[in-house]
C-alpha cells in the first residue's frame, strides 16, 4: 500500500469501530482459557504498552514495525512483539510508556511520532500484563538504533498483514499447553503468534473497516 493511501485511511480513523475480542479471537488457540474483564480485574495485572508505527519506506510503500525480543530468559524472550514495555511510575498516562519504550528500544524520538488511535487492551496471561496498544505514525523513513533487548528489527509491509494468505495455523507449544494448532501470521518469514497476532488481527479488522 502506497504510503498516502495509508494515509487517507488514517484521515478517516473516527469513523471506524475497534473490533476488542471478536478481533482478538482470531488469533486465540480453542485451548486457550478465557479471561473475562472481571477476572483479569481480579488478578490486578501490571500495565504495559506497545506501539504498532507505520511509516513509509524509501519505495514510499507503508511499513509497520515489529522486533525479536532477544533471549533474557523472561516470559517473552525471543518473540516477535511490537517495540513497548511495561508503565513506569514516571510515566503520565500509558500512550507516554508506548513512546518512551519505542524510544529506548529501536531510538525514534516520541516528538516525531504522531499517535491516531488506541487500540483494545490484550490481556497476557504467562506475565500477568495487560497491554494497551497504540497506533502511531512517522512521515519519514525512519533510522532505527536498537538496544540491547532487541535482537533484530522486522519491518512489514502492510500489504502482507492486509493479504488473508498470510495467515496460518502452526503446531506450537505454549505457556500453557504443549503440541496445539495456533492460528498466526507468517511475515517475512517469521511466525507471530499470541497476544502480538491479537493485536494484529484488531489493526487488520479496524483499518479494512475505514
Amino acid at each position: 500500500m502506497e504510503f498516502e493511501s495509508f494515509l487517507s485511511l488514517i484521515s478517516k480513523i473516527d469513523q471506524g469501530k475497534l473490533g476488542g475480542f471478536h478481533s482478538h479471537k482470531k488469533m486465540i488457540p480453542k485451548e486457550r482459557i478465557s479471561f473475562p474483564k472481571n477476572k483479569i480485574q481480579e488478578l490486578n495485572p501490571r500495565k504495559a504498552a506497545v506501539l504498532a508505527l507505520f511509516y513509509p519506506d524509501m519505495e514510499n510503500k507503508t511499513k509497520f514495525l515489529l522486533t525479536l525480543r532477544a533471549n533474557y530468559g523472561g516470559a517473552h524472550a525471543s518473540q516477535i512483539s511490537f517495540p513497548g514495555g511495561k508503565f513506569d511510575d514516571l510515566d503520565k498516562d500509558l500512550k507516554e510508556t508506548a513512546l518512551r519504550e519505542t524510544f529506548e528500544e529501536v531510538g525514534i524520538q516520541g516528538d516525531r511520532i504522531q499517535i491516531f488511535k488506541q487500540m483494545s487492551d490484550t490481556y497476557i496471561p504467562p506475565s500477568n500484563f495487560l497491554v494497551s496498544p497504540f497506533i502511531g505514525v512517522h512521515y519519514k523513513t525512519p533510522t532505527f538504533n536498537f538496544n540491547h533487548e532487541v535482537e533484530e528489527l522486522i519491518e512489514v509491509k502492510l500489504a502482507d498483514l492486509l493479504n488473508n494468505k498470510t495467515i496460518a495455523i502452526k503446531n506450537l507449544s505454549t505457556s500453557y499447553i504443549k503440541n496445539i494448532d495456533v492460528p498466526c501470521y507468517i511475515l517475512n518469514n517469521y511466525t507471530v503468534w499470541g497476544a502480538t497476532a491479537m493485536i494484529l488481527s484488531e489493526i487488520k479488522d479496524f483499518l479494512k473497516s475505514i
